[in-house]
């Protein structure tokens, strides 16, 4: 998913004029602790699948996703505890990334690291471009972005109400070639929703935004990789299902 939140109202009305500021260091450390948080957990639920303890494993997938989107919520619209609500957020995540993941790998061999690899790649190379102001954070670029993450999140709506009926939308979640084209372009609009983390980060700490607001920063760039990493698990195993 996108991150709506990111936008100019959250730094215009969080200036602080006294106490320590937030800053892009800070931001990265809290990023790598909740990475931490993230990977503890799934390679929790990543045991639990592999050595039989399967039930455990699906409640853990299935509760973490639950819970894990209602934290989000809370920390979106309360931006408070974050010190605390983004670091349960991501065990949350972890849970039923371990769970998904180790459904994925059941069934393609290798798949797993090939996502961890090319999601920590679009990572790094969205990291370089923005550096190098080759990808600019403009308005009409973040417009665009969260238009075309919108409209991914429809398709998806209308994928899961249709499901219910037992029909679907033809083709894009299918190993078709039209359904891998559909898997690259959500891959890479997801990748670019990186390139708004990065801007709010750095504009943060030029704003002067509150110490908390590294949490959010990292917290937004976690749902970023999170929704990255899944897309990216699904293009391949669209790939792996056409050799």
């Amino acid at each position: 998913m996108s991150n709506p939140v990111f936008n100019e109202n959250v730094i215009e009305q969080t200036r602080i004029l006294e106490g320590e500021p937030m800053t892009i260091n800070g931001a990265i450390n809290k990023t790598f602790v909740l990475l931490a948080c993230l990977f503890i957990a799934a390679c929790y639920t990543w045991y639990l699948a592999f050595n039989g303890y399967t039930d455990k494993a699906q409640i853990l997938t299935v509760g973490g996703s639950i819970v894990g989107f209602i934290l989000a919520m809370v920390i979106i619209f309360t931006r408070k505890a974050m010190n605390v609500l983004a670091p349960l957020y991501s065990v949350c995540e972890g849970f039923f990334l371990g769970g998904i993941s180790a459904v994925y790998a059941a069934q393609y061999a290798g798949i797993v690291m090939q996502a961890i690899l090319a999601t920590f790649a679009a990572l790094a190379s969205m990291l370089i471009l923005y550096r190098l102001n080759v990808i600019r954070c403009t308005e009409k670029f973040r417009g665009v972005i969260l238009t075309a993450t919108l409209s991914v999140a429809v398709v998806y709506l209308i994928q899961i109400v249709a499901d219910f009926f037992g029909r679907g939308i033809p083709q894009i979640f299918t190993s078709s070639p039209i359904g891998i084209g559909f898997s690259i372009i959500v891959v890479a609009i997801a990748a670019l929703n990186l390139i708004i983390d990065f801007d709010f980060i750095e504009r943060g700490s030029q704003g002067l935004l509150e110490k908390k607001y590294e949490w959010y920063g990292a917290f937004g760039l976690m749902i970023s990789l999170i929704w990255l990493y899944l897309e990216i698990l699904r293009l391949l195993a669209k790939v792996n299902d056409r050799n």
